[in-house]
């Protein structure tokens, strides 16, 4: 089994393109996260990137900024480059993602207190407004 769970921030903006398929063109979106572990007491960075499809690559686009916090789950890949160093290196990726949920509001990051709610067909409803 070769499911991979994360949790981080956004490195950088999502990037968007449109690539042919067999079936038409499809939206692609790509975005690198990072994470945090510790070793010996010190922090450690790890970036994994990963890409997104269809709605998920809209909704990414839409809603998805540098610095917003993401869990990713999905299978990784190890994707072997060269560094410009000239020192072989690896590439960690989720190309497939089963499950994206996004943890930080724009609220939270622009410190608003409304944020427009994502696009998923739920609509959150005030006690209040209630009728029992």
């Amino acid at each position: 089994m070769n499911t991979l769970h994360i949790i981080g921030n956004l490195t950088a903006n999502p990037k968007s393109r449109v690539v042919n398929t067999a079936n038409g063109t499809s939206t692609v979106c790509d975005f690198t996260v990072a994470t945090n572990r510790y070793v010996k007491g010190k922090k450690v960075a790890e970036y994994f990137r990963v890409t997104l499809w269809e709605r998920a690559a809209d909704n990414a686009m839409k809603y998805l900024t540098k610095g917003r916090k993401v869990a990713v789950t999905g299978p990784v890949e190890g994707r072997p480059y060269m560094g410009n160093d000239g020192q072989p290196r690896v590439s960690m990726e989720i190309r497939q993602v089963k499950e994206i949920e996004y943890l930080s509001s724009r609220a939270e990051d622009e410190g608003d207190q409304e944020a427009p709610p994502p696009d998923d067909g739920f609509v959150p409803v005030d006690d209040e407004e209630l009728p029992f």
